[in-house]
């Protein structure tokens, strides 16, 4: 077996079949479950444990990323929203339309992605427009990481089913 044919079958294309592809999935949903709203969720944890100076980093964190979120949302949201759809509908027509696997694999990646990323834009203008501090902030981040983790989920299991359904459809040995 030479270098060339290794190498393709490391990277194969048939996803649903492919280490890399369940790798990459599980590393995804695991960073945007820890990753809430961009802030670590260990420092939500110590700064509801000790209080004091963590809590002023994490209110800092969440007003900057907030902000952050905001201001790329008010700036060019209509033209992430328009490239998202087209990008989203030009994976789902090439996956579902003419069967091109790693199409469908993408496209059950970054789907749930962007109502996580809508629902992080929700969030931040929650927190922003209420001012939200302390206690009320750590139950909008809670709330905010159970949905993304219950987006997740049901993400893993859609895709786990779609990805079943595909390799025994085309069988074994592809």
């Amino acid at each position: 077996m030479d270098w060339y044919q290794s190498i393709f079958e490391l990277i194969d294309m048939r996803s649903f079949s492919n280490l890399w592809f369940w790798i990459a999935l599980a590393v995804v949903w695991s960073t945007a479950s820890h990753w809430v709203m961009g802030v670590p969720w260990d420092i939500v944890v110590r700064a509801r444990r000790e209080g004091g100076h963590y809590l002023d980093d994490l209110e800092t964190l969440v007003r900057i990323y907030s902000n952050r979120l905001l201001y790329i949302a008010r700036v060019s949201g209509l033209w992430l929203l328009g490239f998202a759809c087209f990008f989203l509908t030009m994976l789902g027509t090439l996956g579902f339309v003419y069967r091109f696997e790693f199409g469908q694999a993408v496209f059950l990646l970054l789907f749930p992605m962007t109502l996580v990323g809508a629902i992080s834009l929700n969030t931040a203008r929650l927190i922003q427009d209420r001012d939200e501090h302390a206690e009320a902030l750590f139950r909008r981040l809670s709330k905010h990481r159970i949905i993304v983790q219950a987006i997740g989920m049901l993400a893993i299991f859609v895709t786990a089913l779609w990805g079943m359904l595909q390799n025994m459809a085309i069988g074994p040995l592809g």
